[in-house]
């Protein structure tokens, strides 16, 4: 099993700490801060009803609120800790860049806060299936017996998982980490890591698509013992190339064909492991079936194997790996079955919310009657149409950017029947079940794989793919199909 780290201790007594951004991590961080004896003041753009609610609170905890100007430096600020939002374009930075003050992420500040003999990090990131790969992991680090947490961009705060007292004694983290969360966190130094997919997404926050994979790439620096990349997106094995890792560390790929030496894959059904065994040369090792995991879907079969690696990485046996898979069951959401009506399977992947992850999920399925749109976020939809249009049995168009899918199909899949809803009502929803119901014929599949963000009608995809699931339960409770 993995080894802990002696960490250094800083000294916060009277440090002079700017935050950056009020919410879900700015708040803990100027409270932890606090605590630690620094001088914190929070700095925030926004000055509305909620905002000066919460400045409130931590005011009367002594802590210093701004509100309405997030761009000046706050006089002797000697280091600013910034939420994940916050653009790296913002004046504030700009104006710390000249002072010669550093920044750090809420991550960047966990990692630093980490006390004596702390648990190692195995850290996941990518464009799509983060959450569902860390959750894999921390089941099959439980079913060996570890004690552990899944914690990061999954929920969790990793201040909460290196302050709170519920996760100090814990053997090793299953983190999840974004783009954004990587960006401002220079020190992170995993046990071992992986970066699972990437294909363009929040390229507003990035300005490019190479400093959005720079940003997923420091995932892999200082890494210990095994570098985990996808054997099908080259650009993951590039990372791995660049990344300045731990003498000894491997890379380690995983593939859903037959994986050659020092990879994990799929042999005849059966998820195999090349990379921790002896004589990798010749040698296999079997971890699971793919029927252990749920759902068998092509990409959350490759979410399994980059969840084994890791672990097989941390020293876990054979025997774990399939445990763990098989007690695991994915959030909602995630490619979820919902019913079956009339010889027609209606599945929920709502949180498929830009086209990488809706290519995934429509290649699992055939054939399919697509339900589809929302926020495009910049995004075109003419690759994802061309490699799913064979699959289509017909399409069910809603939200704001709907057109540009519409557009694609008629461009790529002009046969294929689209049925395009103006509407953003409450009861959209029931309507595109219904007239995908109408579209679809026994063993097909209805699938909600928006490609889009939920905003546009719904607060976000958990409500989106509520609203569906409610839809098709209520076309299950009349037999309108």
């Amino acid at each position: 099993m993995g080894s802990r780290e002696v960490t250094e201790q800083l000294d916060w007594n009277g440090k002079k700490v700017t935050v950056a951004g009020l919410g879900v991590s700015g708040i803990p961080a100027a409270r932890v801060l606090h605590g630690l004896g620094a001088l914190v003041t929070v700095v925030n753009d926004g000055d509305d009803e909620r905002s000066r609610a919460q400045a409130a609170d931590l005011e009367a905890e002594g802590i210093t609120v701004r509100l309405g100007d997030g761009a000046t430096l706050p006089s002797g600020t000697e280091l600013i800790v910034t939420t994940p939002g916050w653009r790296p374009d913002k004046p504030l930075f700009a104006a710390a860049a000249e002072a010669g003050v550093e920044v750090w992420g809420d991550v960047e500040l966990a990692w630093r806060l980490r006390g004596p003999g702390a648990a190692p990090w195995l850290a996941v990131t990518g464009t799509n299936g983060k959450t569902t790969t860390v959750r894999m992991l921390a089941s099959i680090l439980e079913a060996a017996g570890l004690r552990t947490a899944a914690v990061g961009n999954i929920g969790v705060s990793l201040l909460d998982a290196v302050c709170d007292e519920t996760y100090r004694d814990l053997d090793v983290l299953a983190v999840e980490l974004s783009s954004y969360q990587l960006h401002w966190a220079p020190s992170v130094r995993a046990h071992s890591a992986a970066v699972l997919n990437l294909a363009p997404d929040h390229l507003d926050w990035h300005g490019s698509m190479e400093a959005y994979a720079a940003d997923k790439g420091r995932i892999y620096e200082g890494n210990q013992i095994a570098c985990v990349y996808n054997v099908a997106d080259k650009v993951t094995e590039d990372l791995v190339r660049e990344a300045d890792v731990e003498e000894g560390c491997r890379a380690i790929g995983f593939t859903l064909g037959t994986p050659g030496p020092s990879q994990l894959g799929v042999v005849e059904g059966i998820l195999v492991d090349r990379a921790f065994v002896e004589n990798r040369q010749k040698n296999a090792q079997e971890l699971a079936e793919v029927a252990d995991v749920q759902p068998p879907a092509p990409h959350n079969i490759a979410n399994a194997l980059a969840a084994a690696a890791l672990a097989r990485a941390f020293g876990v046996d054979a025997k774990a790996v399939r445990d763990g898979l098989k007690a695991f069951r994915p959030d909602p959401h995630r490619i979820e079955l919902v019913e079956e009506v009339q010889g027609v399977t209606y599945v929920d992947d709502s949180k498929a919310t830009n086209t990488h992850a809706a290519e995934a999920s429509l290649a699992a399925y055939d054939p399919i009657v697509w339900i589809a749109g929302g926020l495009a976020k910049g995004a075109a939809f003419d690759e994802l149409v061309q490699r799913s249009a064979k699959r289509l049995r017909g399409a069910v168009l809603m939200g704001a950017d709907r057109a540009l899918i519409r557009e694609a199909l008629a461009r790529h899949a002009p046969e294929v029947p689209v049925v395009d809803l103006d509407r953003t009502d409450t009861g959209a929803m029931s309507e595109a079940v219904r007239e995908a119901a109408r579209l679809a014929r026994p063993g097909d599949t209805v699938l909600l794989a928006p490609a889009c963000a939920s905003m546009d009608m719904f607060t976000n995809y958990n409500k989106r793919g509520e609203a569906f699931a409610d839809a098709v339960r209520a076309l299950a409770a009349t037999g309108d199909a």
